[in-house]
């Protein structure tokens, strides 16, 4: 009898080991894992999947503005689609929309509510607005040419914003090294991915009032190629033109590739913050190098702090809730 219990115990431990990789532990002791919807929602990443394929070969920027909107999600309160909500609703929500980094410049909101749409008719009240934002962060990425992941997902959404969180907590393209850092850290992010996440500038645009500081008295805390400098002037005028838009990327601006890393190399960055990173700290230095070299191993870096990020503060079980629309806190 004992040893049949024993036994019994011993198969349930290699069973339970078994399982281990597809979690993804969190620090509010939930779990996010990529087979959360195979029940109940088995069609999910592939509705998801479809409609962000349609709208990104419709317009290739929105592979870059999906990817950046699930960064200003989780840098804030955590993955919980906080950066969706509008001002109003039930709750009188002051939006992170109006924040600085969103403002103006955060956009892919109208594909997120398509995708919602979709899955409240195929699902109803099932799939969650933050989920939404981490598989189609994905999905942009593989559109763009980069790598795949497993998503974990089974997060909630939340029942407010932070517009000072919105504010105070996304890196800015003027802070200083040591402030991103900080800012990472704070999340339980650290170097390598700070370094690694900073490569989705491989795609996107960035507003001439992001960098115009270093064009003009080069007044930013780094250097930048003088004949690169110029090209950018002729997009950015000294005065007015401030959303003008210039490729994050100028060699290959529309491919997720590791190209960004060159670019620092040869001091071609276009925002303050890219460029800092091959200036002063040996270990981003060393890094920018590495990946410039290897793009497989920046894919597999990426891959794997992107699940990191995503795994910041999350709502699981009976936290937050899912949203009918995700504008708005359910009435």
């Amino acid at each position: 009898m004992a040893h049949s219990l024993t036994m019994t115990i011993t198969i349930m431990c290699i069973a339970l080991m078994a399982l281990t990789p597809v979690f993804s532990k969190i620090t509010n002791g939930g779990y996010l894992y990529p087979q959360f919807y195979d029940q109940s929602c088995p069609q999910a990443t592939n509705i998801v999947r479809s409609i962000v394929a349609k709208n990104v070969a419709k317009d290739p920027r929105m592979a870059a503005s999906l990817l950046r909107l699930h960064f200003h999600d989780c840098f804030v309160k955590g993955c919980d689609a906080s950066v969706l909500l509008d001002n109003g609703g039930p709750r009188n929500v002051v939006s992170e929309k109006g924040s600085v980094p969103n403002n103006n410049s955060a956009r892919g909101f109208e594909v997120i509510d398509e995708i919602k749409a979709a899955l409240e008719t195929a699902c109803p009240q099932t799939v969650s607005c933050a989920d939404i934002l981490a598989l189609a962060a994905r999905d942009s990425t593989v559109l763009a040419g980069g790598p795949s992941w497993e998503v974990p997902v089974g997060r909630r959404d939340s029942l407010g914003a932070s517009l000072r969180g919105s504010n105070n907590n996304i890196p800015a393209p003027n802070n200083t090294f040591q402030t991103i850092l900080t800012k990472f850290k704070l999340r339980g992010l650290d170097i390598v991915d700070l370094v690694a996440l900073s490569g989705s500038h491989t795609i996107g645009n960035a507003r001439c009032t992001s960098f115009k500081q270093r064009l003009y008295g080069n007044k930013g805390n780094d250097q930048i190629n003088q004949l690169f400098a110029q090209k950018l002037r002729a997009m950015c005028p000294q005065s007015g033109g401030d959303q003008n838009l210039s490729f994050l990327d100028n060699m290959t601006p529309m491919k997720f590739d590791n190209a960004y890393y060159k670019n620092l190399m040869e001091s071609k960055g276009v925002l303050s913050s890219d460029q800092i990173l091959f200036k002063d700290n040996q270990e981003t230095m060393q890094l920018v190098k590495e990946y410039a070299a290897n793009e497989e191993m920046f894919f597999q870096q990426f891959a794997k702090s992107m699940v990191k990020m995503g795994n910041i503060s999350p709502l699981t079980g009976f936290r937050g809730e899912i949203r009918k629309t995700c504008r708005s806190i359910n009435g």
